[in-house]
């Protein structure tokens, strides 16, 4: 529950404002509700006691009938002013509480980040986002309104009908919906967390089995995944259908609950209509009871999924970044001093055979080196090294004069560059993707970068830098897309460049042409490149094998 309450904190905080409109439109709701039929009940008993002593046409219809007509009215307009207000609350929250978390995430590691770029882990974190916005729209401000209603009931009840009619409603209320409400927490936790999970699973087979379509029906395997995914499929309805089973049985118990209270009521009221009691008071008590089972009913469903927001908020607040480190000094870099490896050793976990061990290079500003070996040898890993990314085993690592450990690291990334293989576009304009690259950016850098990769002629047909990208890129070839990210590299202009296999998915010549702008528009920066092709290794000054 200290997980559920520090969610609830975060989400309420996202717009407090938005929140007690919301909850205050809940409260007009549930209040006009029970008044409404509270009023009612009592006008027509009123109009009835007093036809049967012959003093009906001296009675006032007026007013009770017009309070009737504005309870109803006001029930209508409450009703639609809470939809709005609390959908609005909490589709603001839900915005806020992804840039919390994204903010969050930013801190954590390259290589923890780099495990997010997955589809279990992206469809983890959007499901229990979404599985959060039943928090507050189904479980804390039905509840919040709830109490309020039910206090506010005791009162009125307490000033007009008497004690013993406001005390039965609420501890009638109290007690009995506690209990019901309190079983339909502890029985759906379970169902409510393997709902989730299948949910989540289904998600990941459907975007595998969308984006993998041609290598399941070229392998044969596509039969596989409709199978898997119908099991999973399977499994989610039979957990969906447990709640379903427990909600149901909660409906039952607090309707049984709502006629104890109004059989009670209704003893209540003849006791005191015997003792001279005015009957059409006790008629009033009886039919707010009956009013206030719509206070407790809305709860059942927020209360049987406590399960899945539970988890979802333990995963979303888990997900906070590390403790963070003292903050370094800042460095003075030296432009000339390049960057220097001394007797380096790089290990994975996975293996025992260091994958380096005892290099040392030094490059000077304006040199490219290529590393060439086979695949697995360690290439990627010692870019991750330079750039500060992957731990080192042995040696040093010193960049522009100074060790990359000491680097803080918003400076460190002003001066160096890295392009990994699988470096990410984003759905929008090429002057999205490369506007990553500068805070402020102008359309002539824009195009200085893209005519050095040679994308300028790709873009300028179809809409220039105005033109629409889909998710990843999409709308480019592999190698237009992976030229504008190279274009995004540019535009930093880094003393330090490290680029892992920048030319995958170019023809020869192009391959060519490419690296050799990159160099006439970076002439004093040190490229250091994972390479495996003729181009890569023709446009560097040496070669390191590894």
């Amino acid at each position: 529950m200290r997980l559920l309450w520090r969610a609830t904190r975060l989400l309420w905080a996202a717009d407090a404002w938005a929140m007690w409109r919301g909850a205050a439109a809940a409260v007009a709701v549930l209040a006009m509700g029970a008044a409404l039929l509270g009023l009612s009940g009592w006008f027509i008993t009123a109009t009835g006691m007093a036809g049967l002593a012959g003093i009906g046409i001296a009675f006032d219809v007026f007013r009770p009938s017009a309070g009737v007509r504005f309870l109803a009215l006001g029930r209508a307009g409450a009703r639609y002013a809470e939809r709005v207000l609390t959908h609005d609350a909490t589709l603001r929250a839900l915005a806020r509480l992804r840039v919390t978390l994204l903010r969050r995430l930013s801190g954590w590691p390259i290589p923890d980040l780099r495990r997010l770029r997955g589809a279990a882990e992206l469809t983890r974190i959007t499901g229990d986002v979404d599985a959060l916005d039943g928090l507050l729209l189904r479980l804390i401000l039905p509840m919040l309104a709830a109490v309020v209603t039910h206090l506010g009931a005791f009162a009125v009840l307490y000033w007009l009908v008497g004690a013993m009619a406001a005390w039965t409603i609420l501890v009638g209320y109290g007690l009995g919906a506690a209990l019901v409400l309190l079983g339909i927490a502890r029985g759906g936790i379970t169902p409510a967390r393997a709902a989730q999970r299948h949910l989540q699973q289904m998600r990941r087979q459907v975007v595998g089995l969308f984006r993998g379509q041609r290598a399941f029906l070229v392998g044969g395997g596509l039969g596989g995944q409709l199978a898997a995914l119908s099991h999973s499929e399977t499994a989610l309805r039979g957990a969906e259908a447990r709640l379903d089973r427990i909600d149901r049985r909660a409906a039952f118990g607090l309707s049984a609950v709502s006629v104890l209270v109004v059989a009670a009521l209704l003893l209540a009221g003849s006791v005191t209509v015997q003792a001279g009691g005015d009957p059409a008071l006790g008629a009033l008590g009886v039919f707010v009871a009956l009013a206030l089972a719509e206070t407790v009913m809305p709860l059942r469903r927020g209360l049987a999924e406590l399960g899945r927001m539970h988890d979802a908020a333990a995963r979303v607040l888990g997900d906070a970044a590390p403790a963070a480190a003292a903050a370094l000094p800042k460095v003075t870099p030296d432009a000339s001093a390049g960057l220097r490896i001394t007797d380096l050793r790089l290990t994975r976990p996975d293996r025992l055979v260091p994958l380096i061990d005892g290099l040392s290079l030094h490059i000077r500003p304006g040199d490219t080196v290529a590393l060439r070996g086979r695949s697995g040898v360690g290439k990627s890993t010692l870019l991750d090294a330079v750039a500060g990314l992957a731990p080192l085993a042995g040696g040093r690592i010193t960049v522009l004069g100074a060790d990359v450990a000491t680097w803080p690291e918003d400076q460190l990334r002003a001066h160096l560059t890295l392009v990994p293989q699988r470096a990410a576009l984003i759905g929008g304009t090429i002057r999205d993707n490369l506007a990553l690259a500068r805070d402020r950016l102008d359309d002539d850098s824009a195009w200085s970068a893209l005519r050095a990769v040679s994308l300028d002629h790709v873009a300028g047909p179809r809409g220039g830098l105005d033109m629409a990208l889909g998710e990843g890129g999409a709308g480019l070839s592999g190698g237009e897309a992976r030229r504008l990210v190279l274009a995004r590299a540019i535009l930093r202009a880094p003393d330090i460049l490290l680029l892992d296999e920048p030319t995958e998915g170019l023809d020869d010549a192009r391959a060519r042409a490419v690296l050799a702008q990159i160099r006439a528009v970076l002439p004093r920066a040190v490229i250091l490149m994972a390479a495996h092709r003729p181009a890569e290794l023709d446009a560097a000054d040496r070669i390191v094998d590894l």
